[in-house]
């Protein structure tokens, strides 16, 4: 799957004064009189004042935000109503680095109320009622703030949120909120409010933007390593909750899934366009260590196959990441004798210059595993056709079959390019591939702008092992949980779906030559192993997601925000799963972690041909 940090530091870099990439919500203008906070808030989650003039709003400062594209500062009115859904806090929104402002201030503040959507209408994401284009008075200054609000597993509610309004096409904008019912809903009512949440496991390591996330849930879900697992579309996790940090960049804790922010952490609760509800720390707890460590894999026995996946995110020459690559491929992985290899960029990278040969970034794996201990692998691969298979521009993603010639033999077909479709065949009453490697319907329209299967055909001890090698398109575009569309929409499993329906067509049409063949399909499916992606795979029995074998509580290989989630999959046939002779492990060695080399934790699978 593309790493997401290029798409942000794209949204950040094109971010400005009520960026493009932004919407603000307005209704026609006109003019109020004095009003609180809460009578801004509403009950709602959009203002009754939206595109209204305020005059003379009174709040104490409860925090200043002097950096990125939404500065201002936050103020909150310590004299709250009796209404639970209302919140007592709103956003100014100063454009520029506010000046004459400082925590602890009270103020008056007049201005336009809006409402902003982080990233824009189209990403569905929910609004932030503001206060624009602001004049403000200081009062006072040293007053206390006022007492922050605790979070914690009592008060979030078990559910996310309710479902949408019909009418209103799935928003949950005009709904009356229940916090007592919804952890949306419940956020949502403590819109821009001081905060606190003390002893705070982490269950996304702190990443290249300074946030983590933390859950307030700790038995929600749990996962053996201390993250939070996402098991079903009804079980979102309402304990989580992003963490960011009002102060200097360098104050803020580096942490692994795991470890524990303990004391307090304190600030006015924001809603951002990565992430949806944010604590944005003015007091920061301590880090305590959780000595999350990672994994290793056992070694393959003399008769058995090791088979992996691994997502190696946009590797090409110029990267300084092989040697931990081979470190991980060697020792944590234990040398799996195949391995798919997904996101192996071309010879230059992204250079867009219609460069697709990819031998120097492989030469250049292999060497440094053979320097970190590990066998001389060779390896397979088709040259896709110049920027027709997504990823990044002028990257040429691809998938490459990694294998330890000492242990299995490829067999080598004539015939597979980029848009020619691999076939089976009987061969002495065997199934066969005419290509191998081979790529699979590489003109189905499932495949436009995605990396097409890549099919090979091995031996190991003299029996024929087909090895399917995927990554299928990510989820961009999808709408977040935290949306405000619910349900929200996936719209990018459209083309997983068909994707999907194609491999299974092909496995299918191998057991029909052969029903014992020993068929693996793995990769990055870019899908949970519980979606309809998933199922689509399994159709008719031809597959079956071997994570599932793995308790719950260990079934992921992807953690985004808090949700510890599966993404990387390694499917088997009949053959395989009906021996009970396998053995599946995810070994996480980077999704847990803020020293990743990689967003995917590799999957190995170990049986007995």
């Amino acid at each position: 799957m593309p790493s997401k940090k290029s798409a942000r530091l794209a949204a950040l870099t094109v971010a400005a004064v009520c960026s493009a990439a932004s919407t603000v919500v307005l209704i026609a203008p006109a003019h109020a009189d004095s009003v609180r906070i809460h009578d801004i808030q509403g009950s709602t989650r959009i203002s009754p004042y939206a595109g209204k003039q305020v005059a003379d709003v009174a709040g104490i400062v409860t925090g200043v935000r002097t950096y990125g594209s939404s500065r201002g500062f936050w103020i909150q009115d310590p004299q709250a109503d009796d209404d639970a859904a209302t919140s007592e806090a709103i956003f100014v929104y100063t454009n520029s680095t506010p000046k004459g402002v400082a925590v602890g201030d009270a103020v008056t503040v007049s201005g336009t109320v809006q409402e902003y959507v982080p990233g824009g209408a189209a990403t569905g994401n929910q609004s932030i009622t503001e206060i624009t284009k602001p004049t403000f008075t200081v009062v006072s200054s040293g007053n206390a703030l006022p007492a922050a609000v605790v979070i914690s597993a009592k008060s979030v509610p078990a559910a996310y949120a309710p479902v949408g309004d019909t009418a209103a096409n799935g928003s949950i904008n005009g709904l009356t909120l229940q916090p007592s019912a919804y952890a949306l809903d419940y956020y949502e009512s403590l819109e821009h409010m001081n905060v606190r949440v003390a002893d705070a496991r982490v269950v996304t390591g702190t990443d290249d933007f300074n946030e983590l996330w933390v859950t307030v849930k700790p038995r929600e879900h749990a996962s053996r390593r201390g993250g939070t697992v996402y098991g079903s579309y009804e079980s979102q996790n309402t304990g989580r909750l992003q963490i960011q940090s009002l102060g200097a960049a360098a104050d803020f804790p580096v942490a692994n899934v795991g470890d524990t922010l303990a004391g307090t952490t304190t600030g006015p609760l924001d809603y951002t366009q990565f992430g949806g509800y944010t604590l944005v720390a003015s007091e920061l707890g301590t880090l305590k260590s959780g000595g999350l460590e990672r994994e290793t894999t056992q070694k393959q026995g003399r008769g058995e196959l090791a088979v992996a996946t691994y997502n190696v995110e946009n590797l090409d020459p110029s990267d300084a990441t092989f040697a931990e690559h081979a470190s991980a491929i060697v020792n944590n992985l234990q040398s799996p004798d195949i391995v798919s290899l997904e996101e192996i960029q071309d010879n230059n990278g992204t250079t867009n210059d219609g460069t697709v040969a990819a031998d120097q970034t492989m030469q250049k794996l292999i060497d440094a595993i053979v320097a970190a201990g590990g066998p001389t692998y060779d390896w397979r691969s088709i040259d896709p056709v110049d920027k027709a298979d997504g990823g990044q521009p002028g990257g040429n993603i691809r998938q490459v079959f990694l294998f330890n010639p000492e242990r299995v033999s490829f067999t080598d077909r004539a015939g597979g390019d980029a848009t020619t479709a691999v076939g089976v065949t009987k061969v002495n009453g065997k199934a066969a591939l005419t290509a191998s490697p081979g790529r699979v319907d590489p003109a189905n329209a499932a495949w436009t702008n995605s990396r097409k299967p890549l099919a090979g055909e091995f031996t190991f001890r003299g029996r024929t092992v087909f090895v399917i090698a995927n990554h299928f398109a990510s989820k961009g575009g999808d709408q977040a949980l935290h949306a405000q569309y619910q349900p929200p929409v996936r719209s990018s499993e459209t083309q997983r779906h068909l994707q999907a329906t194609a491999v299974n067509a092909f496995v299918k049409d191998i057991l029909a030559v052969q029903k014992n063949a020993d068929v693996v399909t793995l990769g990055d499916i870019n899908d949970f192993e519980f979606s309809g992606t998933a199922e689509r795979l399994e159709d008719g029995g031809a597959l079956w997601s071997a994570i599932k074998s793995l308790p719950r509580s260990e079934r992921y290989s992807y953690v985004y925000q808090g949700n510890a989630q599966t993404l990387d999959q390694i499917l088997i046939s009949p053959s395989i799963r009906k021996s009970c002779d396998f053995e599946y492990d995810s070994v996480h060695v980077n999704s847990e972690f803020n020293d990743q080399i990689s967003d995917h934790d590799p999957q190995v699978l170990r049986f007995r041909p």
